[in-house]
Parts: structure tokens; sequence; C-alpha cells
């Protein structure tokens, strides 16, 4: 990397500030292609270039309903059972474990049903409306071509199954997400894919999906640049700050000055928090997926197997199979066992599918103790923004709460409360 490149534009236009937004994933694009819109000069620095991390590999899916976190009442006691058993979708490297306590403590200390409400009553504004999000910030641009509006279609065993978790579908219900149920012939007539072995869906309506999620940002990223946006790849080091304000960040050893700094670095982001005085409870959740090409057949909606939990998103060419669940840090390479898993799914419940070439992939999700994201201003130190902790729902909530990092580091107050997302809600 040339000192040319390193350096961000020396002035932003007259009224507006000179931004960078370190990271390029789904938060970090948004943000930055926002910021553009308001005036500001922009640059945006990753370590590996756009979707290098999680938003490459998630599942694809604009999951709006997905307000329900992982830590729901039940939890505490079916763990146990699912880290023994290699064919449940919770995994755990054991020398991590006692790195983990002081985050799993507390983590599950919300899985009851009164978090689970007011975790969902936080998500819902994030995420609720995540297709007209995305169709809003990629409109008439090449990067509209990836988003597909589609029903996202949980499916099980039979009714019995679905009834099982009613609290859970209540709580969807209230936030405004419905759906319509198909049991027996009207289920296989819906989407033949997987009756075979299932017997009743629910289609959630007015959901979506990304058809290529690395695909979907690199096109972002370039309508970005094409926009007079800069991008720098380097890993950055420090957020500088002098009496109270931001200054810049420290990147591939050079600095680069800023009026405003926008952090949107995902699970890596506790390591800049820290320096800025901010503890965040953040770990990093491992999740796997398996890419079949150019399958026989492929499902008409993106699938969520309510009894395997995980998910089959009918892609570009090829089908991904996503949602494992493994603690080990950001350091370890990938486990074998969640790949097993996944295809040990293939086999049980799509025994006559076929396939040419398999690709695989683990990335880290962003978790916060409480699952509720970090959204808002650094304390202390004016002109950072934080974003970052969607865990799950990523690729889901990233152009909304980049709207809302636009919004605040604009000096625009958002049309909405933040009080769930403020970062000192760890400190109290």
């Amino acid at each position: 990397m040339t000192k040319a490149n390193m350096k961000a534009k020396d002035k932003a236009p007259s009224g507006a500030y000179s931004v960078i937004v370190v990271g390029a994933g789904m938060v970090g694009i948004a943000a930055a292609m926002r910021m553009q819109e308001y005036g500001h000069q922009v640059t945006l620095v990753d370590r590996a270039g756009p979707a290098g991390g999680t938003s490459f590999g998630n599942a694809g899916i604009l999951a709006s309903s997905s307000v329900i976190p992982v830590t729901t009442p039940g939890i505490i006691r079916k763990a146990p059972k699912m880290l023994f058993n290699p064919l449940q979708p919770l995994f755990l490297r054991w020398g991590y474990l006692p790195r983990l306590l002081p985050w799993l403590i507390p983590y599950l200390r919300h899985a009851n049903m009164k978090d689970t409400q007011r975790i969902a009553e936080a998500l819902n504004p994030i995420i609720g409306q995540s297709l007209q999000d995305h169709q809003a910030l990629a409109a008439g641009t090449i990067a509209e071509r990836w988003i597909k509006p589609c029903d996202y279609t949980y499916i099980f065993k039979d009714r019995a199954a679905f009834d099982a978790d009613k609290p859970m579908w209540d709580i969807r219900k209230a936030m405004g997400h419905d759906w319509i149920e198909y049991e027996d012939d009207a289920f296989a007539a819906y989407d033949p894919f997987m009756a075979d072995s299932h017997r009743f869906g629910v289609a959630m309506q007015n959901h979506g999906m990304i058809a290529s999620p690395g695909d979907y940002i690199a096109d972002l990223a370039k309508v970005f640049t094409d926009r007079g946006g800069q991008m720098i790849t380097a890993e950055v080091e420090a957020i500088s700050h002098e009496n109270g304000h931001v200054t810049g960040i420290r990147a591939g050893g050079e600095s680069v000055s800023a009026d405003r700094v926008i952090l949107t670095t995902g699970a890596w982001s506790g390591t800049l928090a820290k320096q800025l005085g901010i503890s965040i409870p953040l770990e990093a959740e491992r999740g796997y997926h398996v890419e079949l090409w150019h399958p026989n057949t492929m499902p008409k909606t993106p699938l969520m197997v309510a009894a395997g939990k995980f998910v089959i998103t009918p892609m570009k060419d090829r089908i991904r199979l996503a949602g494992i669940v493994e603690f080990g840090g950001l350091k370890a390479a990938a486990s074998e066992a969640p790949f097993k898993l996944l295809m040990h799914n293939v086999r049980q419940y799509m025994p006559d599918l076929k396939w040419g070439e398999e690709t695989r992939w683990m990335g880290h999700r962003p978790a916060p103790t409480d699952s509720i994201p970090v959204i808002g201003d650094v304390p202390g130190i004016k002109g950072v923004f934080m974003g970052f902790g969607h865990h799950h729902v990523g690729l889901t909530g990233g152009p909304k709460t980049g709207q809302l990092l636009a919004m605040l580091a604009s000096d625009i107050q958002p049309n909405m409360d933040l009080s769930a997302y403020d970062m000192r809600r760890f400190s109290k």
C-alpha cells in the first residue's frame, strides 16, 4: 500500500464533515453510503475489503421476523445436552470455556420471558422493515439485482411441533409479523422441496433474501466509490482523539485525519472500543455454512428447519446451508464437526438432493450479552460513533443501523428512541 492511497481526501465539501467508516460489512457500507447522501466526504477502511467477514457468509435472509434471541426460556436446561450431542447445532471449544464464562454467565441470565420480550422489542425497529430498507439503499444501482422479495418459511415435522413454541410466535405476531400456515397436501403444493420429511410450514410474509451476499456488498462498495467515496484496505490500529474530540485513525502504520469516525467492525469491535474507554461484553459466535453448487432442485423460499435449527437458502447457482453456533473465539481455525452436522442434515432431510461442487466457510457473529446491538455515540469523545453487535441479524439490520449512524454523525436526531442500543447500558 502506498502513502498516496492511505490519505483521505483533503477537505470535505463546505458545511460537511470528513468521515471515516471502519468496517466494510453490511453496516459499514450502509453507513458510508448514507453519509455520502448527506453530503460528507467519506473514506471506508477495512482490513480485508468489502464483505471480508460475516457479511459474506451469512444465510442471506432479510429476516425481519427474527426478533427472538437465542436466549429463550429453557435454553439453560437444553444447552448441556446439546453440547454433548454432535447432531445438535451447538458447539464449544472446551479450552476456550474459561475465557467464555465472564460473558456466558450474564448472557444466560437473559434466558427468561421478560428479557426475551424486551430484546424482541429492541430488535424489531432495527430489522422489522429489512426488505424495504435494503431496497431503499440499493435503489437505482447495480446492487438491487441481488435483492429478492420472498417468503421466509419455517418448516416443522407437524403442527404439534409448531404449537410447542407458541409463546415465541405470539411475540412475533405482536411485533406485526404475520404468516400463512400450510399443512399436509397444502404444504407439499406450496413447496415440495422438503415435503417428504415435513408436513407443516409457516410462510412469513414481506420478507426477502440476497441471492449472493458477497456480490451484493461488492456492488454496493462499487456504488460508493463511483459516487466519490474512497476505499482503504488496512488494519485499523487506533482511533485518534485529542481534547475530547476525534481526529482520525491510525491504519497500516499511517495516520488518516477525519472529523467523524464510525466503527462497524462486528466481532472485532471490542478491542478498538476498549482503546476509547468503552467496555462492551462482546463475544464472537462462530457461524458456519456449506454451499452446494448447481443442485438438481432448489426450495421455493429460504427455509428454517425448526428441528435442526438450520437454514436452507436458494442462492445464485447454489444452495447455502447455515445456522451452526460455536463458541471458540476469534483466533481458532474452523472445526470439522459443524460441517459434518450440516452435511448430516442434507442426507437426513434431503436424501435425493444432488450437486456438483461443495464449498465451506466459517465466520464470526458479534454477540453482546443482551443480544441487542450497540448503536450510538461514544461518551466523552465527540465525533465517534459505533454500530455493531447484531448477533444473527447483521445483514437484516444493516441498512437501518447504517441510516441511524449516518444521522447521528450528521448531527440529525433520529425520530425514534435509541436508548435500548446505547453502549452506556453496560456501565450501569
